[in-house]
């Protein structure tokens, strides 16, 4: 991936004008700064002076030898022309949180550019970050980075800048850079060290300008084109989220060309979109989050229904989104800890050839999905949610329990047809059904494998069952070994039970019909 970037800029002439060889200019001072004895060479993304380049873009410095972020410094980028500042990052700022907070009692501090309040009473949602939606309360933690993403105004804590080897990426504010506007930017010294060299800065309204394309994509275009090159519509999967009206009634394509998109992703309200990658293992959206990094308000834990205040710990989030598709493309956290790579709310949404990576917690369901040929990849518990879902020849990679499943009595659990389990550890478990933070259970919880391969499963199967138990459903059908042969489930749990021919045909046929499970058609 670093090699494909690293060729894309030099097809695209993206070589830095300012190699701190020469003196450089001040934006405000007009001074010159002096040169270096030893200075850094970098490539920069976009290239100076480069035109048409996509507002969402980020902005990317590749070096000859490794960079390292520093916890001091600014970035700024300002219109030319005008010199208006659009916007700064001050690296000075912790990105989030690294530990658990539970006390919660600093106050919050951001950056004076985007985020100003504009009124006293901090009601301008669209520019002021923290401003809780729901019954969530203010976050008071920090000082920490925060930006708004997805128009979501409770915010999320995020990397300013982020080091890979020799690239670093630059990531502004969402949604701050406008089509038709020509920017330049600066960089302090201080930002960043390099390897063997010396990173004299970039000053001055000279050394890395761009323009951005003259007017956005149609407004009623079906297909837009994601490629972090600039080439397509869009750099990001935001960008192009963002772009698409919010319950719009128009099938729209949002195509995702190979590359790695280092980001955090978060839209609500979105409707009928494919989001189709160019190939499951080349095409990959990622992210450093977790529960710790970007934790629930301090006042909502579990009410993560359709339409209200979800969790801001998953890498990728589709929230209150109905009639969405995933096609081909590989989702992923970057953190350990609980941190989904996936987390879906919403109905009849669909996943096909889809790899989900998570930690703790790989995917999140709640609201009816439908899942085809996909991996799920994670920790313990690694399927969460409260359903109905229903897997279909998909593999499933976990050191046990596989799930959680909360699904109430309004709706069926986890149906799982012609799927493989994998544990990573011996004797890992199915499921498990613990009473929760005083929860009395969950009596309703449902999980159905049927026709499926396991590997490396306790004896037990379903563990840590809990609570009220009174119309709970963990069943299985035919459950086999990776030869084929069938399981010893003479120990499965007593609260399990064993699906059989001829007494259970009717309950087997039900179960391999994801119309019925779904209330929803999607093999249509």
């Amino acid at each position: 991936m670093k090699k494909l970037l690293f060729s894309l800029l030099l097809l695209s002439g993206a070589t830095s004008s300012l190699t701190g060889q020469n003196a450089a200019t001040d934006a405000t001072s007009g001074a010159s700064t002096p040169a270096e004895a030893t200075t850094a060479h970098y490539r920069l993304f976009p290239a100076n002076r480069a035109k048409g380049v996509p507002p969402d873009t980020h902005l990317t410095l590749i070096f000859n030898t490794s960079v390292t972020v520093n916890n001091q410094g600014m970035i700024r980028i300002y219109e030319t022309g005008s010199g208006r500042l659009v916007d700064s990052l001050d690296l000075s700022i912790p990105a989030g949180p690294t530990q658990p907070d539970t006390i919660r009692k600093q106050k919050a501090t951001y950056t004076a550019v985007p985020y100003v309040y504009e009124s006293t009473d901090c009601t301008n949602a669209n520019t002021v970050p923290g401003t809780p939606s729901g019954t969530a309360v203010r976050d008071t933690t920090g000082p920490y980075q925060l930006t708004i993403i997805g128009h979501f105004t409770d915010g999320f804590h995020f990397y300013p800048a982020i080091a890979h080897d020799n690239r670093v990426t630059l990531y502004p504010h969402h949604n701050l850079l406008e089509y038709g506007k020509e920017y330049y930017v600066t960089i302090d010294r201080e930002a960043f060290s390099v390897e063997s060299e010396t990173f004299a800065g970039i000053y001055g309204k000279k050394a890395w300008r761009f323009s951005t394309r003259k007017n956005a994509p149609a407004a009623d275009r079906c297909r837009l084109v994601v490629n972090s090159d600039g080439s397509g519509d869009f750099c990001t999967v935001q960008g192009a989220m963002d772009f698409i009206p919010d319950f719009s009634q128009e099938n729209r394509e949002v195509f995702i060309k190979n590359g790695d998109y280092e980001e955090l992703v978060y839209f609500r309200n979105k409707q009928h979109v494919l989001l189709r990658g160019e190939s499951r293992e080349k095409t990959v959206v990622h992210y450093a989050n977790n529960e710790t990094f970007n934790p629930h308000p301090i006042n909502v834990k579990t009410n993560e229904w359709p339409g209200t205040f979800p969790s801001r710990r998953a890498a990728f989030a589709a929230d209150n989104c109905y009639d969405l598709r995933f096609e081909d493309l590989t989702i992923k956290t970057d953190l350990h800890g609980q941190a989904e790579g996936l987390l879906i709310m919403g109905a009849r949404n669909y996943l096909r050839n889809v790899k989900v990576i998570g930690s703790g917690d790989a995917l999140q369901i709640n609201g009816s999905v439908y899942l085809e040929d996909c991996i799920i990849d994670g920790g313990g518990d690694m399927i969460l949610g409260r359903g109905p879902s229903f897997f279909k020849n998909c593999l499933l990679i976990s050191p046990g329990p596989f799930m959680w499943i909360r699904n109430t009595e309004a709706n069926h659990g986890n149906i799982f047809n012609n799927c493989r389990f994998v544990g990573t550890h011996e004797n890992a478990a199915i499921a498990r059904s613990p009473v929760n933070k005083g929860v009395n259970g969950y009596p309703y919880a449902e999980a159905v494998l049927i026709d499926c391969t396991l590997e490396n499963i306790s004896p037990e199967g379903w563990v840590d069952i809990r609570g009220e138990t009174h119309h709970l459903r963990f069943l299985e059908y035919n459950s086999t070994d990776k030869e084929g042969r069938p399981v010893d489930v003479s120990r499965r749990h007593n609260l399990s039970k064993q699906l059989t021919l001829p007494d259970d045909a009717a309950l087997i046929d039900f179960y391999r019909s994801p119309a019925r499970i779904l209330d929803w058609n999607p093999e249509h």
